[in-house]
């Protein structure tokens, strides 16, 4: 993993998303060096959120300078507003509330890409917002 994330040509523009599991583990054993945005995502529960301003806090540590929240299966606008309070409270970036969608569930109980079972869903859309914002491109095959 360490060539994957480390291992561009300086100048090279590459855009390179791992999944990690949240935890802290992975921080401890520099997996973040060159990393340069840690998108963080939580959900609107006190122990998701709580973990996700451990991992920030632990980014910061580390000399991360961008960290952004991804807020997900967003079901209220009073989960939206704890959520950005939360966020607000720990100086963490939010970058998008996305909100719960069942097209999720749907292709996921299904094994497809939620990209090929609803690639319109408001799911997909909120995704896409994301990668622009980072400037990244995201294809719809």
């Amino acid at each position: 993993m360490r060539g994957l994330i480390g291992g561009s040509e300086p100048g090279e523009r590459e855009a390179v998303v791992l999944d990690m599991e949240a935890s802290l583990e992975h921080m401890r054993r520099g997996t973040v060096r060159h990393v340069d945005t840690m998108l963080v995502v939580t959900e609107p529960y006190f122990r998701s959120l709580e973990t996700s301003g451990r991992l920030a806090a632990l980014g910061r540590e580390l000399g991360l300078r961008r960290i952004i929240a991804i807020a997900n299966k967003v079901r209220s606008s009073e989960e939206a507003t704890a959520i950005r309070e939360y966020c607000a409270r720990h100086d963490l970036e939010l970058g998008a509330l996305i909100p719960f969608d069942p097209q999720v569930t749907r292709a996921d109980n299904a094994g497809l890409a939620l990209l090929d079972v609803a690639p319109q869903s408001e799911a997909v859309q909120m995704i896409q917002a994301v990668a622009r914002s980072l400037n990244v491109s995201v294809e719809v095959a």
